[in-house]
């Protein structure tokens, strides 16, 4: 028997037995089997901006190929790291890739082009389609455990006139995390570093919250194998108890008829469809069912006690790793309302040195320390409102800071899809582009002009550059230059 099955804990092979959906002798095989599914998400927001081929409409539509509107539609990056791609069938940016390429290397995923995601948690943005619908505007929503930022990310996609907020308790992740939405580059997202209570400040403020909560990751055993190690029973009994914990402690912020979506990477029942059962009992909550086609070979399941609906995904049975999701409503027809505090403008001096940098007129700015930041005007009274409730890392896009009557560029506002396209830029070749990611020298043209300039590779921008008139100074942040050569 392989070493791999060998390892498989018993204990957990036994307690889904009678589990709707699981299938011993195949969970077990492709466990086995050594396949690695890779999977991206490519980003909306920038495709349309830098790419210049569509991907082919039959391969990412379903077979579809009539026209293709600019919001549905995805573009692909021609020098193709990604080969032949196949569409991952609950989110139409996902794809699935022929093999995985060394990502550290490819400047795209750097630019915030795309997501580097598991197949089967991209089913949030299904979820989010059947439960909240197409209209975001004005909606507000949590990721309370977000980092590194897979789930958040796509949210920021999803709820593009929407806010975003985005929170990880630890101090060390809420780093990855904020990295992460500065790459991506959508600017109406909060990155926040709380405990859920403090949340509770907040009573009845989201419409939507989506809590893909710390398990005990046995729906990864065939990614990690250290997975195996770290999982016990004990540790499934500990991890269902941080779930209520978290539920209970957050699920005050969640306005009336707003929307949970819960998540976990793990198949023990006690983190799943036990939690369902906890949700409607002791929060009040109401189960959603979602529309599942045939073809898609998820699993539905509805608990005994409160016949709450969840959703199975088994790597024998789907193309991508272990995963559970269920969305619920609470009821209520209460609306929470708020006093909110307002955040200073800054000066019209100000206003007249950063102007050219961006390309929308609907913008607040704002400072922290000596940084000015820009978030859209409907969302400023909000941001005052975070502020004062919650430790913010970082809010809207940070676009530099203003010495004399120049701005000197913050490395956000280079992925920022908010810049103005019309900046002076440089188009590097892979080798000058890997070099300026490693934050070293890069050789330019003798004519470059001289002054602020983005670095770019094939449209998609890297980041900020000095050129002088002997050399270029590299501003790529430091601790975010790639190491490995």
């Amino acid at each position: 028997m392989d070493t791999l099955s060998r390892a498989l804990p018993e204990a957990l092979v036994a307690s889904l037995s009678q589990v709707k959906g699981f299938d011993e002798a195949s969970f077990r095989q492709v466990h086995l089997s050594g396949e690695q599914v890779t999977s991206v998400r490519v980003n909306p927001a920038k495709w349309s901006l830098s790419a210049d081929k569509l991907l082919n409409a039959k391969s990412m539509h379903g077979g579809d190929d009539t026209s293709i509107s600019n919001e549905s539609s995805t573009a692909l990056p021609q020098h193709a790291p990604f080969g032949n791609t196949t569409p991952v069938k609950w989110c139409p940016f996902g794809l699935y890739l022929p093999e995985r390429p060394f990502f550290t290397h490819d400047p795209y995923l750097h630019a915030g082009m795309y997501y580097v995601q598991e197949a089967s948690s991209m089913f949030l943005w299904e979820a989010l389609k059947q439960t909240v619908g197409p209209d975001t505007q004005g909606l507000k929503v949590l990721d309370l455990c977000a980092a590194p930022g897979g789930k958040s990310t796509l949210l920021a996609g999803y709820f593009n006139d929407g806010l975003l907020v985005s929170n990880e308790v630890i101090k060390a992740r809420a780093s990855i995390l904020e990295e992460n939405i500065v790459k991506w580059g959508t600017g109406n997202v909060v990155v926040t570093n709380n405990d859920p209570k403090d949340f509770q400040r907040l009573a009845g403020y989201f419409d939507v919250m989506v809590i893909d909560a710390p398990c005990s990751g046995s729906g990864l055993f065939r990614r990690d194998a250290k997975a195996i190690d770290e999982w016990s029973e004990e540790n499934v009994q500990l991890c269902s108890q941080r779930q209520q914990r978290i539920l209970a402690d957050a699920i005050d912020a969640l306005k009336e008829e707003g929307m949970l979506i819960y998540s976990t990477c793990s198949y023990s029942m006690e983190e799943d469809e036990a939690i369902l059962d906890w949700c409607c009992s002791e929060l009040s909550l109401e189960s959603i069912r979602f529309y599942i086609p045939d073809n898609w070979h998820i699993t539905e399941v509805q608990t005994i006690a409160a016949q709450a609906y969840g959703y199975r995904f088994y790597p024998d049975k789907i193309r991508g790793e272990g995963f559970f999701i269920a969305a619920f409503r609470k009821p209520g027809e209460h609306a929470a309302s708020f006093k909110k505090p307002a955040l200073t403008a800054i000066t019209k001096a100000e206003s007249m040195v950063i102007k050219e940098w961006l390309n929308r007129e609907d913008l607040f700015f704002f400072k922290q320390k000596d940084q000015v930041l820009a978030i859209a005007a409907e969302w400023q009274n909000e941001i005052a409102l975070l502020q004062k409730h919650l430790y913010l890392r970082l809010a809207g896009v940070t676009v530099g800071s203003i010495k004399g009557k120049e701005l000197v560029p913050h490395h956000a506002l280079a992925m920022s899809v908010w810049k103005n396209e019309q900046l002076p830029a440089v188009e590097l070749d892979l080798p000058q582009a890997l070099n300026y990611l490693k934050k070293k020298d890069v050789v330019l043209p003798p004519d470059q002009p001289v002054g602020w300039t983005l670095a770019k590779y094939q449209s998609a921008s890297l980041g900020w550059m000095k050129v002088l008139p002997n050399r270029m100074n590299n501003y790529y942040p430091v601790e975010w230059r790639i190491l490995k050569d």
